[in-house]
């Protein structure tokens, strides 16, 4: 439903939590040192929730600190979907 108002629920991902990228995301103008139209981060990029902030009284933006590049991006719920943490082995060596 797109009048959703998120802000309604509490927010889907926690600070610290590790999230994937759903879309590109290109700079429209609000990252500073950056031009507009480029790119931020890329569909799959990995990164963490650093903190939730809101926008327009409805929606949860999320700030995601992108390790690769240092980044700090501010992501919509749409745009994020979470990373299970797993471990290369689960053997416990018995």
């Amino acid at each position: 439903m797109p009048d959703e108002i998120e802000l309604n629920s509490p927010p889907i991902f926690e600070i610290g939590t590790k999230v994937r990228l759903r879309k590109l995301i290109k700079n429209d103008g609000t990252f500073p040192g950056q031009d507009i139209g480029v790119v931020l981060a890329k569909k799959g990029d990995i990164g963490y929730v650093a903190s939730i902030g809101t926008y327009l009284q409805q929606f949860y933006i999320y700030a995601v600190h992108f390790l690769d590049t240092g980044f700090v991006i501010g992501c919509r719920k749409k745009e994020l979907e979470s990373v299970e943490e797993t471990h290369e082995s689960n053997a416990t060596g018995e």
